[in-house]
């Protein structure tokens, strides 16, 4: 039976991807044709969705993007066994948009069945978590710290120093909380994980549950991944039933078990002690640290918060070392960081290499420049708290402390790419209004220096006075980002500014010239 793979992810569901499962289904059936139809995850390649994909011999080749009408031809090309339709792109894993790629957390996603454990083990699944369960705990932690994985949601926090945190506080309880709620603008590694390879998450919670010495775990899915969701909780249902979650895992007699929950559709419950609040079922607003979650987290245990890729990621370290996941990297920024292209682009899509490519090469090379064909003029980097980038910063290279020497930073891996018919006075007004809609509301310089933002942007805007306006929006940008609880008030000065400073002739608003407008 020939094997045929048409992706089940929501960014293929958007353009037809069912319609299209349905046609081949439909025509393999009249035509007698035998066909196992697998809803596999996205490889990534957004322009190219639906990408259906043939298996032959051991390889798999590729048609796309296809759409349902086109279905009925490429059985009369005979698409089963040969490459002779026009939507024909030969070996997939040979299309050099993959082939220059380096993955590692996504080496499975688009091409196992994410319905399927034994699919996943058969491609090299569980291999960390067997070896995690002959190891003693400290060792675990020891192994990801030296490892160099840092936190893949933003702060880029050491993860192994935050495990042995938890692993040494006391407590008669312990939780691992994975955080799902993807919200940054242009993201969707965690969406493509948890819809494409569930079990990889499921494997790196129970690695961290047995490194720091908890039994529970909880996947706090952002509400609008209603698929993702469905897909984490069936994936969960499976592990159970296998054995791998519940009071004897893999028959080690360890415990561990794992719940899904729905997040509550707020942008602040991405920040890790809103997402906690809402967890125990309350408003998601933020905690006064200290104490650290590390120390005080859910239900006032113990807790790892660590973003979904980087939970993710545990798996290949534990499966083939530290070593061999540091050697990926540069300075202080080891291993592989999922790379999400969106906006004005031609080639949007998942891009997973080493650290130390530069936005060059990220944009050019991989993104193909703009979907408008006009030139290239700022691309945003870190979700809508992040630094807009100009091309003359463009030799930067993607890691952390060379984002941070240039104000910006890598945050979860979007890149939002912005021709040159762009505003970029209106992009930081946007940053502003972003954050007094989604301020949690419990600290003054988030909830009302965001308003106070946005009105005198406006200004700016409208050409009142800009000398003075501006320096009003630096000063309050100072305020904001020293005074602000969290991270939302924190970082929204981080696009304001680097728009007054890289773009400054888009605030240059004559007021006559307003007028007219």
């Amino acid at each position: 039976m020939i094997r045929v793979f048409v992706p089940g992810d929501a960014a293929a569901l958007s353009v037809g991807a069912d319609a299209v499962a349905a046609a081949i289904r439909e025509v393999a059936t009249a035509l007698g044709h035998a066909v196992e139809l697998v809803r596999n995850g996205s490889r990534g390649l957004f322009w190219l969705e639906p990408l259906v994909e043939v298996e032959r011999g051991g390889q798999r080749f590729g048609f796309g993007p296809v759409r349902a009408a086109d279905v009925a031809s490429l059985f009369a090309a005979d698409f089963l066994s040969a490459d002779r339709h026009p939507l024909a792109l030969g070996a997939v894993e040979s299309l050099p948009w993959l082939a220059r790629q380096q993955r590692l957390t996504f080496a499975r996603c688009g091409i196992v069945d994410p319905a399927s454990l034994a699919d996943y083990e058969a491609h090299g699944g569980l291999a960390g978590l067997r070896r995690a369960l002959a190891m003693a705990p400290a060792d675990i932690v020891r192994e990801v710290t030296e490892s160099g994985l840092r936190g893949r949601g933003g702060a880029g926090f050491p993860t192994g120093i935050k495990w042995k945190t938890v692993l040494q506080a006391e407590g008669p309880r312990k939780y691992i909380v994975c955080n799902a709620d993807e919200g940054d603008s242009g993201t969707y590694a965690d969406r493509m994980l948890l819809e494409g390879d569930p079990f990889l998450l499921i494997e790196g919670m129970v690695v961290a549950g047995l490194a720091v010495g908890a039994e529970k775990g909880f996947v706090y899915v952002r509400s609008e991944y209603p698929h993702a969701f469905r897909r984490t909780e069936a994936a969960i249902a499976s592990a159970r039933a296998a054995g791998l979650l519940g009071a004897d895992v893999l028959g080690s007699g360890r415990r561990f078990e794992l719940e899904a929950r729905l997040g509550a559709g707020a942008y602040i419950c991405g920040e890790e002690t809103s997402l906690l609040e809402s967890l125990e079922g309350r408003r998601g607003q933020i905690r006064f640290k200290p104490p650290l979650p590390a120390i005080q987290g859910l239900f006032g245990r113990p807790t790892v918060v660590n973003n979904l890729v980087t939970l993710a990621t545990v798996p290949t370290i534990l499966a083939n070392g530290a070593a061999a996941y540091r050697d990926f990297g540069s300075g202080r920024s080891r291993g592989t960081m999922p790379i999400q292209l969106a906006g004005n682009v031609r080639h949007g899509g998942l891009v997973e290499r080493a650290f130390g490519l530069t936005l060059a090469e990220i944009v050019e090379e991989f993104g193909g420049g703009t979907a408008s064909g006009r030139p290239v003029r700022a691309v945003q980097v870190g979700g809508p708290l992040g630094a807009y980038w100009p091309t003359s910063l463009f030799d930067t290279p993607f890691d952390y402390e060379a984002f941070a020497a240039r104000g910006g930073m890598v945050g979860h891996g979007g890149v939002v790419v912005f021709d040159d018919t762009v505003d970029l006075a209106r992009q930081a007004r946007f940053a502003f209004h972003f954050c007094a809609v989604e301020s949690c509301g419990k600290c003054t310089p988030c909830r009302i220096g965001a308003v106070r933002g946005a009105e005198t942007l406006d200004k700016v805007i409208r050409g009142a006075d800009p000398d003075a306006n501006i320096a009003l929006v630096r000063d309050l940008c100072e305020v904001m980002r020293d005074g602000s609880l969290c991270a939302l008030g924190g970082l929204t000065p981080m696009p304001v500014i680097s728009a007054l400073d890289h773009f400054p002739e888009d605030f240059d608003r004559p007021a006559q010239a307003c007028a007219a407008d």
